[in-house]
């Protein structure tokens, strides 16, 4: 068989698609709409770079770079791209780790992963990502960027918060006495109004008015009631006028470390922001398709989001993936096409240029309440009272990945929610397999697939001396060993055959193939003969190739149960 691998198939951006037809109404509508996104983007691009560890440069540059390259080579048409919440902690933890030249290389493996993951078309593969694991983590994410703006909401000025939640508990439990009144106002202000002003207009982002509001008043009682200890932007960062040029990271390994070491040392951070990144961006892009009615290209949109954080490093900013929050905004504002995701990002690279000194205004407890809302939305609370409901085991699986997150970290989580996902899954498949018995007659109404004489059913008898399994269900490792614990606990005194009817076996693994062999090895010492029914092909084919088939002889290989029967007849009578 000739494999071809057509790179078109996995990577079609869908702005050449949406460029065919565009008009100056869609123009229009993506203006607008990109606009918005833009103004909205600002103050959680900011918010997220400063909760990250770096500052509100890099996340505006970030918003800015990668958002350009998600949707110039993205495979939605509404997708917006940037920092998001889900990678505060990680990226907090990898600086606190190994700095931000390991933060820098973390980046760009994660978009090495995340086009490999496109080209090699495991789109699809990671919406299967159980839905017990993508709520726990997402709640426990929430909880963990909580409690990172405590400090800015209360003012307590703690310069290095501990990055893991128990020793945060402490630490803000040590500094409450020095909580600012002035700020922690600000803060719940900020929160109050990001609630309320929904209420009054649906168009304006609560957010971007809680900041309006918050800086003004800020200013004011600064400038004429001589309110101090409120501290804003400019007070902790300084912002730049311009993206700076692309350059190089310069690597600096320790004494004794090898790039090889260093590699290993970062692989699970990068693999945490690349399956974070694939898991958020394509749950954006399936919401956004329920939506506006359209099909994004899975393998297309990961291939973008490799490309952005392989290149967002280069001018110092953070991983990114696409922004369901941001990407609802745009599809309810009018955004149609990648147009609207470009627009945004020149909003973004306008305020850059021109308004750094207002965004230096913005107090940090405004921008603490704008992402204690953010975390609050997060949290998924309805999804997690309603796995309560659920069957036990994924509660337990959403409640362990939940625990994980907060006390340890989002590696651990994401590997023991997985496999404790799968170990489940298992279980339940090796609870639903059925093997069944016979060793007398065999009762065609319990079948499908047995009829005689036209539509007369006749039940059919063993031959003496013959014993009959039906297998109903996947043979694969997770049943293997129970119909080898089954067939070790049949009699086997006086028996000459063995029947394994497999009609219902759907495919095999190979260590289905290996209880096989031990079945087939274990009948011959008890001078027993096995015989196969219903073997279906791509089976038959698996058994042929392991050698399988030679060794129990082909003559033993039956299609049908009337020939398995026949055949264990013809050795009794030998």
């Amino acid at each position: 068989m000739q494999l071809k691998f057509d790179f078109k198939d996995v990577f079609r951006p869908k702005l050449l698609d949406c460029l065919r037809n565009y008009s100056r109404k869609l123009l229009f509508q993506d203006a607008t709409a990109g606009l918005i996104v833009g103004v909205v983007a600002i103050p959680l691009a900011i918010a997220f770079g400063i909760s990250s560890g770096v500052g509100p440069a890099q996340g505006l540059i970030t918003a800015i770079i990668a958002g350009f390259i998600i949707s110039f080579f993205g495979g939605s048409k509404v997708q917006i791209g940037g920092p998001t919440g889900a990678f505060i902690i990680i990226i907090y933890s990898i600086i606190q780790q190994h700095g931000l030249l390991g933060l820098t290389l973390s980046t760009m493996m994660a978009g090495l992963l995340l086009v490999m993951m496109g080209c090699f078309k495991l789109g699809n593969i990671i919406k299967f990502v159980p839905y017990p694991v993508v709520i726990g983590f997402t709640a426990g994410i929430a909880l963990t960027i909580f409690m990172t703006q405590i400090n800015s909401l209360l003012g307590l000025g703690i310069e290095n918060v501990p990055a893991d939640f128990i020793h945060q508990i402490v630490c803000y439990a040590q500094n409450i006495s020095h909580a600012h009144i002035g700020s922690l106002c600000v803060g719940i202000g900020s929160i109050l109004i990001i609630i309320f002003s929904p209420k009054l207009s649906k168009r304006i982002p609560g957010s971007l008015v809680a900041i309006i509001v918050m800086t003004f008043l800020t200013w004011l009682l600064k400038r004429f009631a001589g309110v101090e200890g409120i501290t804003t932007i400019s007070d902790l960062y300084q912002l730049p006028n311009g993206i700076p040029a692309p350059h190089f990271p310069q690597f600096v390994l320790q004494e004794g470390q090898t790039w090889w070491n260093l590699i290993q040392d970062l692989f699970p951070s990068a693999f945490t922001i690349a399956m974070l990144g694939a898991i958020e961006s394509l749950l954006s892009a399936i919401v956004a398709d329920g939506v506006i009615g359209d099909k994004h290209n899975s393998n297309t949109e990961l291939i973008a989001q490799g490309l952005a954080n392989i290149c967002v490093p280069f001018f110092g900013g953070i991983p990114a993936t696409g922004a369901i929050a941001r990407t609802m905004t745009n599809i309810n504002n009018g955004g149609k096409t990648p147009i609207a995701g470009l627009v945004h990002t020149g909003v973004l690279l306008l305020v850059l240029l021109f308004m750094g000194n207002l965004v230096g205004m913005i107090p940090m407890a405004c921008l603490a309440g704008v992402l204690i809302i953010v975390s609050y939305n997060m949290s998924g609370w309805r999804e997690v009272v309603a796995l309560s409901k659920a069957p036990k085991s994924d509660f337990i699986v959403m409640l362990v990945t939940f625990i994980l997150t907060v006390i340890f970290d989002l590696t651990i989580a994401i590997e023991i929610g997985l496999l404790l996902a799968v170990i489940l899954f298992l279980k339940r498949t090796n609870e639903t397999t059925v093997i069944r018995s016979f060793s007398d007659e065999i009762d065609p109404t319990l079948s499908n697939d047995i009829r005689l004489h036209g539509n007369d059913l006749e039940k059919l008898h063993i031959p003496p001396h013959t014993e009959v399994y039906e297998i109903d269900g996947p043979y694969f490792f997770g049943i293997a060993n129970k119909f080898d614990e089954i067939s070790q606990r049949m009699g086997t005194d006086g028996q000459k055959v063995r029947i394994l009817r497999m009609r219902k076996v759907s495919f095999m693994d190979s260590t289905g193939i290996h209880n096989l062999e031990q079945l087939y090895v274990r009948s011959q010492r008890c001078g027993m003969t096995l015989v196969l029914s219903g073997v279906n092909e791509n089976v038959y084919k698996t058994l042929d190739k392991a050698g399988l088939v030679e060794m129990i002889g082909k003559e033993n290989v039956r299609n049908h149960i009337n020939g398995a029967l026949a055949r264990a007849q013809e050795i009794v009578s030998q």
